[in-house]
């Protein structure tokens, strides 16, 4: 009887932390190819690090960031002022892991019940061809893990094959950072990339899936679970937690997450939507609704979408003002055929900006 427990403690011993009992062991992945805050190279997302990291360590996973090749890596430019980025730059251990990453080469795909690649553009750089990164994802997978990915980050999983030598993402519903949020948010780099993430994931038998410009979506197939944008962060790691047989916490929502939310039930047609945020603007980010509208201008197609997008400036406009996006609704007042609308706004922004020549010459036409 000694004999036989001593066998069993041995074999506890040496089983992997994914399968002794302990907390679910989570990979996070960085980039590592920024520099300079993204000026000169871009780097990984902070938010969508920090957004995710937060959730997974709130329901109890441990977790470990790496990197290709470990060490110190370097986000691009971001807020260090907002609640959930100061909750991780305030924890010593995160911080510490983040400044000396481990180093893909060195990792076992057995030691982790799930992977979680952060977006950044950086990822479009140094992630699809690091054989360690798709030897791990493989490996996850393939042991019931959970893949998944966010933003840019799906760029890892177009060169993982399984090892019947299929893509990971072949006939599996998939998304990411689409075509049209490149041409609209990434033309710095969008020259630079070795393609367009959009396309290589169809290209692999992928079936892309996606959202309105910059809104959350979430492609769940089974054990991979990939977020279009930055939006997704929050949805997508609650989704690897549950994914991985643990009740989400219940939480208050990030005030970016919440704001989005509104915007996409905005954009969706709920009528009711913004009711309570005219009341007060309490736990959301009004100048957000406002540029939302006010990107989503430029690249309507049909008078839906403008009347939507003009909606948004002013819902936003209710507790936050500037001229930029004041000219901008007169415009879309303009293009939709409101031109008392256009006119009367354009009066008052020129009263309170009478050096504003773009209004003035606007107004001027009409």
């Amino acid at each position: 009887m000694k004999r036989l427990i001593a066998v069993l403690s041995l074999c506890l011993c040496t089983l992997s932390p994914a399968l002794a009992g302990e907390a679910p062991r989570v990979l996070m992945v960085l980039s590592g190819y920024g520099l300079e805050q993204g000026e000169e190279r871009p780097g990984y997302e902070f938010d969508e690090f920090a957004q995710a990291y937060l959730i997974f360590r709130q329901n109890g996973l441990a977790v470990d960031i790496a990197s290709p090749r470990g060490g110190a890596v370097e986000a691009d430019k971001y807020n260090p002022d907002k609640s959930f980025v100061k909750a991780v730059t305030d924890d010593a251990a995160a911080m510490a892991k983040l400044e000396n990453t481990l180093s893909l080469d060195g990792l076992k795909a057995e030691d982790y019940a799930a992977v979680f690649v952060v977006g950044g553009k950086g990822a479009m750089f140094d992630l699809p061809e690091d054989r360690n990164l798709q030897r791990l994802i493989a490996g996850i997978y393939e042991r019931d893990g959970v893949v998944a990915a966010v933003c840019h980050g799906p760029a890892a999983l177009v060169n993982v094959k399984l090892s019947d030598g299929s893509y990971l993402v072949s006939g599996r519903a998939v998304n990411g950072f689409t075509n049209a949020e490149e041409r609209a948010f990434g033309k710095k780099w969008i020259e630079h990339f070795p393609f367009l993430l959009q396309d290589k994931l169809i290209e692999r038998g992928g079936r892309f899936q996606h959202s309105d410009l910059m809104l959350g979506h979430v492609a769940a197939d089974e054990r991979l679970l990939t977020g279009q944008n930055p939006s997704s962060t929050p949805k997508l790691a609650e989704a690897l937690v549950e994914s991985l047989g643990i009740v989400s916490k219940p939480r208050e929502p990030f005030v970016e997450e919440r704001t989005m939310d509104l915007i996409a039930e905005v954009w969706g047609g709920d009528a009711k939507a913004g009711e309570s945020f005219r009341l007060s603007a309490a736990g959301y980010e009004p100048k957000l609704v406002s540029l939302y509208g006010f990107y989503q201008l430029q690249f309507s197609e049909d008078d839906r979408q403008r009347q939507k997008a003009v909606a948004l400036m002013e819902l936003g406009s209710v507790h936050f003002q500037h001229p930029a996006v004041e000219l901008a609704m007169a415009r879309g007042h303009v293009q939709l055929g409101n031109r008392d609308k256009a006119r009367a706004l354009l009066t008052r922004l020129l009263e309170e900006h009478p050096d504003m020549q773009e209004a003035r010459a606007v107004l001027k036409e009409l």
